[in-house]
């Protein structure tokens, strides 16, 4: 019996090490490995000298908000399967608060279904550190789970955002995963 509690105490003990007691765990994010985009993907930049989107081949840049950059990729009914995003962080942001700031700010945004799929603190990006959050949602055309970090850096804290349907989830994730480990802040 008393090995049986040893044993118990000691696979509690090993999973609050595994996680860290602040939640600064990177479970979920470990593809992210920051480093430069592959060749042949082009950099975004925000402003002149500030944060820089990586985009991928074929994907196309689309209009968004003054001072963000957006890339999206369709299929044949012209419905963005594929996207990335980045904008300056808006009041209310930041890396303490991104795990329930992020699925909040989806449901505002008026998608249904949002739900919390992992999220991390304290992760390493090229040029800062950051929260993410990866969840998913529905919108009124369609679902879509998504990667959305928000990155302290030396230009600025910035957020981006990477997401795809689930149907191409499988075959853009490795894509997405590369863009948010490329981004730059």
């Amino acid at each position: 019996m008393a090995i049986c509690r040893a044993f118990r105490v000691a696979a509690v003990a090993l999973a609050i090490a595994a996680t860290g007691c602040g939640g600064s765990s990177s479970s979920g994010f470990g593809w992210l490995h920051p480093g430069p985009a592959p060749n042949g993907w082009r950099m975004v930049a925000l402003r002149p000298g500030g944060p820089a989107l990586p985009v991928p081949p074929g994907w196309r840049s689309i209009r968004g908000d003054a001072g963000t950059a957006s890339a999206a990729v369709y299929d044949a009914h012209r419905t963005i399967v594929g996207y990335l995003n980045a904008t300056p962080r808006q009041q209310g942001e930041s890396l303490a608060g991104w795990r329930a700031f992020r699925p909040r700010h989806n449901a505002q945004e008026g998608n249904t279904d949002v739900r919390t799929l992992a999220s991390a603190t304290g992760l390493r990006f090229r040029t800062g550190t950051g929260s993410c959050v990866q969840d998913s949602y529905r919108t009124s055309i369609t679902s879509y789970r998504e990667i959305a970090c928000i990155v302290r850096g030396r230009r600025g804290t910035t957020v981006i955002v990477a997401a795809a349907t689930p149907s191409r989830w499988p075959r853009l994730a490795a894509t997405l995963e590369q863009a948010v480990s490329s981004f730059t802040t």
